[in-house]
């Protein structure tokens, strides 16, 4: 979790909780930023069910960053095989 935490969060909203602070929910470029890898890998990882699904907001794809956290604390399991967080 603290790569989590320390994650470089950039906004283009205008609005900023200040350094390292992630939103609740994260676009593709904040996942592949909190994984250390690109925005087509956690894509792969989507559509190949490695990670959990985002969800759709119209036309945008965010991820909870609950969802997110929680799935690495698991151990980045399927997402078939994810303890469902509440």
């Amino acid at each position: 979790m603290d790569a989590i935490a320390t994650a470089p969060v950039g906004r283009t909203d205008g609005w900023d909780a200040g350094p390292g602070v992630l939103p609740a929910m994260l676009t593709v470029d904040q996942v592949a930023g909190v994984l250390g890898c690109s925005p087509r890998t956690v894509r792969r990882l989507t559509d190949s069910g490695r990670m959990p699904r985002p969800i759709r907001l119209g036309a945008l794809l965010r991820w909870p960053r609950q969802t997110i956290e929680s799935w690495i604390r698991q151990g980045c399991p399927r997402a078939k095989d994810m303890e469902v967080v509440r």
